[in-house]
């Protein structure tokens, strides 16, 4: 028999379970819990009265940091409420230029201009020279804007944008279509005309209130800017009003405007004849001119004055100018001193320097209602005719068969006359 190691094996030993006293484990766990909240706490409080001390030390040394403003210290959201109104006021704008730019247009001013024409003799190099003979062509000469006031095509533009009779006029629409277009009347005062395209349901702006416009009111400009980019948009405020300026064309000449708004909305070359709008999208104002070597300073004529042409052109088929029939003087303090007049401010009733230059013209309503030369009108309706309302200025306000009263002077003494305006001849 083999030697064999015999290895004697005990029995594996049972494990039993430790046992653990749960009550006493259970207290110690929840004292700990509680424990780690109160330091939670305790810690919590001591850091936060440490952190407001520092914010109240460093606020009282560093205002303009911790302390916007007293309402905003007070109202922690404000920021979030300017916030609210930008997004408010740059979503009516944009409401509004969708609104309106369908009706916005971009007018072509096109006139017959003779091709060059050039004779090729080789042996001629002396009058081988360009020739104007041949055929005609139309070649575009200008631009401007205008927008559409009737379903049925008529159009508000400035007369300078249409000033050129024997030019040919075309109408560009906001979707690409080019129509050509029949000029309806020329305003003999106003740099106002009024033009139209055949067609119907066209889509159309509706004048606002010019009379009760506020200075600092948002107003938006649409046009054709530089005649080249149609439907340019630009915001801005109204600057002024009852602006006065003269405005220099292109061809040397000249025209005083009055009664005008001022806008600092970027207005361009191009611009004129188009609308200035309100926040609501209705026409202020026509855009008529802007300000040489300066910056931001347009002007535009009031929507009043304008929607009282587009009235009459729209029931007669023309403008029809109301006239007194004087020839006028401007009184200011030196007149009113020299002639000893009661007032500063008129229109002092004067012969011109040629022997038809009548004071007043015979036949006129002003000489059917008595007035004479050397006499002075001081106001129309109760407004006083100054360096602001000009006579011809508040003519134009009226139409034809319109009654109005005049403050007059008449041979040393003030009364009250009443005139029936006719249409100027």
């Amino acid at each position: 028999m083999d030697n064999q190691e015999i290895i004697s094996q005990d029995p594996p030993k049972k494990i039993m379970p430790e046992r653990h006293n749960c009550p006493r484990h259970l207290f110690y766990f929840i004292l700990t819990i509680l424990l780690v909240i109160f330091l939670s706490s305790v810690f919590g409080a001591v850091f936060g009265f440490a952190a407001n001390r520092i914010e109240e030390k460093l606020s009282q040394k560093f205002p303009a940091i911790f302390h916007l403003s007293d309402d905003q210290s007070k109202n922690k959201s404000a920021l979030t409420v300017s916030r609210e109104k930008i997004i408010e006021e740059d979503s009516a704008v944009i409401n509004t230029v969708e609104k309106s730019s369908p009706a916005v247009v971009s007018i072509i001013v096109s006139k017959d201009a003779q091709k060059i024409k050039r004779f090729s003799n080789p042996f001629d190099f002396f009058n081988n020279v360009p020739s104007s003979q041949g055929s005609t062509e139309k070649e575009k000469i200008g631009g401007g804007t205008g927008f559409i006031i009737t379903a049925n095509g008529m159009i508000v533009t400035n007369k300078h944008v249409v000033s050129d009779t024997a030019a040919d006029y075309s109408v560009l629409t906001n979707d690409g279509k080019e129509y050509n277009a029949k000029v309806l009347a020329r305003d003999p005062l106003n740099d106002i005309a009024v033009i139209k395209i055949d067609g119907t349901d066209y889509p159309t702006l509706d004048f606002g209130d010019s009379d009760a416009l506020k200075i600092g009111q948002t107003v938006i400009a649409i046009g054709n800017s530089l005649g080249e980019f149609s439907n340019t948009v630009s915001k801005g405020i109204i600057s002024g009003l009852k602006r006065s300026v003269t405005a220099n064309g292109g061809l040397g000449d000249s025209e005083k405007l009055t009664n005008i708004i001022q806008t600092d909305a970027a207005i361009n070359p191009g611009n004129s004849g188009g609308p200035l709008l309100d926040i609501n999208g209705n026409v202020i104002g026509i855009n008529v001119a802007i300000a040489q070597g300066a910056e931001n300073i347009g002007f535009a004529i009031p929507a009043s004055q304008v929607k009282r042409i587009a009235d009459q052109v729209e029931k007669t088929g023309k403008i029809s100018t109301p006239y007194l029939g004087v020839r006028y003087l401007p009184i200011d303090e030196a007149l009113q001193k020299q002639i000893n007049l009661p007032f500063n401010y008129g229109a002092l009733i004067v012969r011109g320097q040629s022997v038809t230059d009548f004071a007043v013209v015979p036949g006129s309503p002003a000489d059917k209602a008595g007035i004479a030369e050397n006499d002075a009108i001081f106001e129309i309706n109760g407004t006083k005719i100054d360096d602001k309302n000009g006579l011809t200025d508040l003519l134009s306000k009226f139409n034809v068969s319109d009654e109005i009263i005049l403050k007059v002077w008449h041979k040393g003494e003030t009364k009250e006359i009443k005139v029936k305006l006719e249409e100027r001849k």
